[in-house]
């Protein structure tokens, strides 16, 4: 760990939207999931949700799992499993997050008409089938991005991005890049998991604290 490495790792933690996810249904081609997952860190998400494709595998916290993931984003974006996707959302809802399904309803609105300052979650649906009515019930918004071409549909790794940039822009006119939105004792756990990969699944297995680093990103003794 050199002084410049820690530094940046500070610096990309410093603007991290813990308030800010993604739900990713059973997406299952992997340059898809690999490009979201690229597009959550370019936007600051620190943690990702998804339901496992039927048969598929995804990214553990380690990333030694997803094979295709673009330019080691899932180091960044650590993905939390889900069994299924209406559960996910009331989990997510109960954590006080609103729950944004892409889906075309009636209720759908606008993409660009929501509030992204607050605690939210963009639900993306499967490449084929897309959100899951049921799903998209559950959610309290469903959103769409208006097109108008012969096609009525993107890619889902195309969709997130753009409503993910939508949300980032509301957040930085909100200052909430400004400060970080990191408690210190959760920026102290992400650093040092950040830091040092290949240490931290060791301490949590064996229910450990991390050690405390100095401010070049040493283990102190």
């Amino acid at each position: 760990m050199t002084p410049e490495r820690y530094a940046k790792i500070l610096r990309v933690l410093s603007k991290r939207q813990p308030t800010l996810t993604v739900l990713m249904d059973e997406v299952n081609k992997p340059h898809n999931l690999s490009a979201i997952v690229r597009t959550c860190d370019a936007v600051g998400v620190l943690q990702a949700h998804a339901v496992p494709p039927r048969g598929g595998r995804l990214v553990d916290f380690d990333g030694h799992t997803f094979e295709a993931t673009s330019g080691s984003a899932h180091k960044w974006v650590p993905v939390q499993k889900h069994a299924d996707a209406v559960g996910a959302v009331r989990d997510l809802q109960a954590q006080g997050f609103q729950v944004l399904a892409t889906h075309l309803s009636q209720r759908s609105v606008d993409y660009r008409e929501v509030d992204y300052t607050r605690p939210t979650c963009v639900l993306l649906g499967a490449e084929k089938w897309g959100v899951g009515d049921e799903a998209a019930e559950a959610a309290d918004h469903n959103i769409i991005i208006p097109m108008f071409g012969m096609v009525q549909s993107l890619n889902v790794s195309v969709a997130a991005a753009t409503i993910l940039f939508e949300a980032q822009r509301q957040r930085l006119a909100a200052g909430m890049y400004d400060a970080p939105q990191l408690g210190d004792e959760d920026l102290r756990r992400w650093a040092f998991e950040w830091a040092y990969p290949d240490l931290a699944p060791g301490y949590r297995e064996r229910g450990e604290s991390y050690p405390a680093l100095d401010e070049h990103g040493q283990i102190l003794a």
